[in-house]
């Protein structure tokens, strides 16, 4: 019975340092924000090339997550847990140490190499602790789901205190400690489960995808500067699907892929990734022009504008873990899916009316919460139907398929709603109605991403039962329940 207990809690022990991953990778994104004027003036940044400060982190993350998948797979997810957080530590030293550009990109690369091998060794990690009692599944992966936006809100909150109070290189050196305590945790914590040391690591494939995904998002964040029409644009976008359409060939063509393109014949795993991206490529633009109208349209300093944003993740997170679990159990995972993502994409859509003049109180607040709803409840289920579709050797496979998929739909989101925003007067700094109008446009764009989620989630995964019964919790949707 003591023994019983004591496994019982160490397993709880274990999901926090999982959630904990979750927390900083995401975090990583986010805290850099309020600490790019500092980081600008000190490191010789343009404001052409400022923006890659974040997206030499979510490109090497997101880029890389196939790669993390596979070698979790292939050498066991434990191991490759903390060789991550080893190199998310030394990232972290070489971006708060940088004294100019090209070393500090280097160390945000590093830091997003390091963050695409402890995400999906999580995930897998989290389904061999809890993947066996479909109950615990469901408040672990709420628990998981929960840290992702804790730790992006937690980034901005943090960034504005530690760029005001200290100095910006701390966003990165908070870090340190942080991964210190996992990588002791890890061995102390971790199931070590099966490693099978069988196949190759696709260097090819890793290196197709990468570069693919580097040029295309390079192409997008570009083109409101030079101009859609502009051949370094075209080329970029070109170049772009040259290496994707190589990385899909060659991923055909191989024995042992980066990523079994037959898996996604799987049910329900396809269209769960693609609501991981609309999702992504949904939240992530709300998010960061929602901290942009707080701060230069409403007036708010760093560290205010970061409190404002709490109401908004602690509904999440208790919608994630009190509400999600209890929808998917009642009507298993489609429909909190589509409810939700409808929900979200009203919730931006109230968002875009907010007015120059405005306040917190009537033009983001209750707008903000409505988004948050929606957000706890899509992001649940379409992770866990993600994830235990695949077969369980595979699992660090569709651990980073389905981070990769968020990822890339948040950079491309991002990048096409700054485009929208721009075009709609979000560059004219100091004019608070065309600032508010490239705004609310951006607001627009994302609240019809998030709706054409709902749409394909409709239409694209496969019904599911309602009416009372045992909980899907990890979204199975009626999987074979061997492949959860």
């Amino acid at each position: 019975m003591g023994t019983t207990t004591t496994r019982s809690s160490t397993r709880w022990w274990a999901l926090a340092l999982i959630a904990t991953a979750q927390f900083m990778v995401i975090m990583d994104t986010s805290i850099i924000g309020v600490a790019l004027p500092q980081m600008q003036a000190d490191l010789g940044f343009t404001q052409s090339n400022l923006s890659w400060v974040f997206n030499a982190y979510v490109v090497a993350f997101g880029g890389l997550l196939l790669l993390g998948g596979r070698l979790s797979d292939l050498f066991g997810a434990r191991r490759l847990f903390g060789a991550g957080w080893l190199i998310l530590l030394g990232g972290s030293l070489v971006a708060g140490l940088a004294g100019n550009v090209a070393v500090e990109l280097i160390g945000r690369t590093v830091q997003g190499a390091g963050a695409a091998l402890v995400a999906p060794s999580a995930l897998t990690l989290l389904m061999m602790l809890f993947g066996s009692d479909p109950k615990e599944l469901t408040k672990a992966l709420a628990l998981y789901g929960a840290a992702a936006p804790a730790g992006g809100t937690a980034g901005v909150f943090l960034g504005g205190v530690i760029t005001e109070y200290i100095s910006w290189p701390w966003v990165f050196y908070i870090n340190v400690p942080i991964a210190v305590i996992a990588l002791v945790g890890t061995g102390a914590l971790m199931p070590a489960g099966a490693v099978s040391g069988r196949g190759s690591v696709d260097l090819v494939g890793a290196l197709t995808v990468t570069l693919g995904l580097a040029a295309v998002v390079y192409g997008i964040v570009r083109a409101p500067e030079v101009g859609w029409s502009a051949g370094e644009t075209w080329a970029a976008i070109g170049i772009a699907a040259a290496l994707l359409v190589a990385f899909v060939i060659s991923q055909a063509a191989s024995r042992q892929p980066l990523m079994r393109l037959s898996i996604f014949r799987t049910p329900d795993l396809g269209a769960a990734n693609l609501a991981q991206v609309l999702l992504g490529g949904a939240w992530i633009p709300m998010w960061f022009f929602l901290n942009l109208y707080l701060q230069q349209v409403l007036g708010y300093t760093a560290f205010p504008s970061g409190a404002a944003l709490l109401p908004m993740t602690v509904l999440i997170m208790i919608g994630m873990i009190a509400l999600a679990p209890r929808v998917i159990g009642r009507f298993g995972p489609k429909r909190p899916i589509v409810l939700g993502m409808a929900i979200l994409a009203l919730g931006m859509g109230w968002l875009s009316l907010a007015r120059p003049d405005g306040n917190f109180w009537v033009d983001v607040l209750p707008a903000s919460l409505v988004a948050a709803l929606g957000m706890s409840l899509a992001f649940i289920p379409s992770l866990g139907t993600a994830i235990s579709s695949a077969r369980p050797e595979e699992g660090g496979l569709a651990s980073g398929i389905v981070n990769t998929s968020y990822q890339v739909g948040s950079a491309l989101g991002l990048a096409a709603m700054t485009a929208v925003a721009a075009a709609y007067g979000a560059d004219q700094l100091g004019d608070p109605t065309a600032l508010t109008t490239g705004f609310s446009a951006a607001f627009v764009g994302a609240a019809v991403v998030a709706l054409a989620g709902a749409l394909l989630a409709a239409v694209t995964l496969r019904s599911s039962a309602g009416g009372a019964g045992e909980p899907d919790p990890a979204g199975t949707g009626g999987a074979d329940p061997a492949s959860a």
